[in-house]
């Protein structure tokens, strides 16, 4: 509440700033120009570690191509590119001084703000529900597991950073075929190695069997070998306990969004510069 004040504050400060001093004016308008740019030459690292990560998984391939629509790489790219185009227009526009660009740039910021407060009201309204589309997810990236890396990456990232295993607890991982105690190979019964408390072997080499046949062990004794609690708990306290830097930033990039989008309609009130 009291950074949305200060913005608040800010924005009517630089409102009055402008109707006095052109030198602010010129000032802002350099300030949009500049971030802009900064923004454009942002979106196509964003596009280029996308078309990156395409590239180097041969999702191009003839084999793979059919499923690329599902590729997380395709979202970098395609956040890329809009970020990279939306702010090459605003760039341009100022530096041309070309009020149809401005104007579309103004038109495309606006609908950015409002889609994103569109999303933040969703979320609000569905918050009872997240927890279980979440648990929807997880799960279904844990049968996923072995078929697909991108999935597979995601969630060893997740079990490891916030040291969890499984959606609710680590015998969770019964649902992938691999990890099914009914299954043939060595894994069964088992869960993934990012599971694992100590998945380094002599600290260097990752002991890819270090989670064997740890559904079959009592909470007891498996405590000492993987981690036992759901990642669905720990996201939550994760989100609790980061939710003021969450907010804050939220904010900040909003209040950046809106303040840029005065700043354009400013220029395009003035018509000449």
């Amino acid at each position: 509440m009291l950074l949305t004040l200060i913005l608040i504050f800010v924005v009517l400060l630089l409102f009055f700033a402008f109707k006095k001093h052109f030198k602010i004016y010129i000032y802002l308008n350099f300030c949009l120009k500049f971030f802009n740019l900064l923004f454009s030459v942002l979106g196509l690292v964003t596009l280029v570690v996308g078309l990156w990560g395409l590239i180097n998984k041969e999702s191009f391939a003839q084999e793979k191509i059919s499923g690329i629509g599902t590729d997380p790489m395709l979202l970098f790219c395609f956040l890329g590119l809009v970020l990279a185009l939306l702010s090459l227009m605003g760039c341009v526009g100022a530096l041309r001084e070309n009020m149809c660009l401005l104007q579309s740039f103004s038109a495309a910021v606006l609908l950015l703000v409002a889609a994103q407060v569109l999303v933040a009201v969703v979320l609000y309204s569905l918050q009872g529900q997240i927890a279980e589309y979440l648990r929807s997810g997880m799960l279904a990236a844990m049968v996923r597991y072995q078929d697909d890396l991108d999935l597979r990456f995601i969630t060893d990232e997740i079990q490891t950073g916030l040291q969890c295993c499984g959606a609710d607890t680590y015998r969770d991982w019964e649902i992938n075929v691999y990890f099914n105690c009914s299954a043939p190979g060595v894994q069964a019964c088992g869960v993934p190695p990012s599971c694992c408390i100590d998945p380094l072997e002599n600290g260097t080499v990752w002991n890819s069997q270090c989670g064997v046949g740890a559904q079959q062990l009592d909470e007891f004794s498996a405590q000492s070998v993987i981690f036992l609690g759901g990642c669905l708990g720990s996201i939550s306290r994760w989100i609790e306990q980061h939710s003021g830097v969450i907010v804050t930033v939220v904010i900040i990039l909003l209040g950046l969004q809106i303040l840029t989008l005065f700043i354009t309609a400013r220029l395009c009130c003035f018509g000449d510069f």
